[in-house]
């Protein structure tokens, strides 16, 4: 994905190398897909699970300042952080459009970066879960370990440091915030509280595909504009879109897939949403059926 000389934004919260409390809260792109498949493969509960950080041995260093003092960050997450938030940029710049163009008004989310656990509104968070969107406080959290994941531990092939796979985890989690802006993550949160468990994983799994989808439609302005995508950029997105996709998380974990505990749809699921909102670019479509919010 050539994102060269793009802006970055600023609407970033970078708390890299500070501590924070590390208990489980709420899920994103992959939410308790880490956490579940260490569950799965160890046969035990999620209080048994023990999940190893991602490690890298890197050289070419640099040391920034933060709030919690000098740390050093290595010349790969640097450009990740980098690439990060010109991708933030770019949804900023798409959303602000789409949702002039649509009578409404868009509010930026802030992106926060951290390192194995931080604190939120709505509560403390983990790397452990990957990447999740907070509406409490209307931002976005990534340890950007998580890129080193996908390609280490789940086999997601990228074909550069910059890929739009990368870009799809973030636009992923934006994809929450407009869900929040546009008042459909409340009402799917307050009908879920009310619901079985499976019938509240049905709609989590709705909530997880709209979130694909917004991921696609925002690549499908940011292509229409810029240019920026290359046809391995798309296959890098579909492969990801894939292989976190819960039928395919359980069946490499234990052999077979529980459709009654998909909280974030199926590979093809993910993978047809992605693409759809890609194709179309219209965001007004949605994964909800009449009377699922009411």
């Amino acid at each position: 994905m050539r994102l060269s000389g793009r802006r970055q934004s600023s609407n970033v919260d970078d708390r890299r190398g500070m501590s924070g409390g590390a208990k489980a809260g709420v899920g994103g792109i992959a939410g308790i897909i880490i956490i579940a498949l260490m569950t799965f493969l160890k046969g035990g509960d999620l209080g048994d699970v023990v999940t190893n950080v991602v490690q890298q041995q890197l050289q070419g260093q640099v040391v920034e300042q933060s709030a919690g003092g000098q740390r050093e960050f290595s010349q790969e997450e640097q450009e990740a952080a980098e690439f990060s938030k010109q991708v933030l940029a770019s949804l900023e710049d798409v959303w602000t459009e789409q949702f002039k163009k649509n009578g409404e008004t868009y509010r930026y989310p802030t992106m926060v970066l951290f390192t194995g656990s931080v604190q939120t509104a709505c509560g403390n968070g983990s790397s452990q879960m990957g990447p999740f969107y907070c509406s409490g406080d209307e931002s976005l959290y990534l340890d950007l370990s998580f890129f080193t994941m996908m390609r280490s531990q789940m086999g997601i092939d990228v074909n550069s440091r910059q890929s739009f796979a990368y870009a799809y985890v973030i636009a992923h989690e934006v994809g929450h915030h407009i869900e929040h802006v546009r008042g459909i993550l409340d009402r799917a949160h307050r009908r879920m509280s009310r619901m079985s468990q499976a019938d509240a994983n049905k709609l989590s799994v709705k909530l997880e595909l709209l979130a694909d989808y917004y991921a696609g439609c925002w690549a499908h302005y940011e292509q229409q504009r810029y240019g920026s995508l290359e046809d391995t950029d798309l296959a890098d997105a579909i492969d990801a879109a894939h292989k976190i996709g819960d039928d395919y998380l359980q069946k490499q974990a234990r052999g077979h897939a529980s459709p009654e505990t998909f909280t974030h749809g199926t590979s093809e699921q993910r993978m047809y949403w992605l693409k759809r909102g890609y194709e179309t670019g219209d965001w007004n479509t949605t994964t909800f059926e009449a009377g699922d919010l009411d």
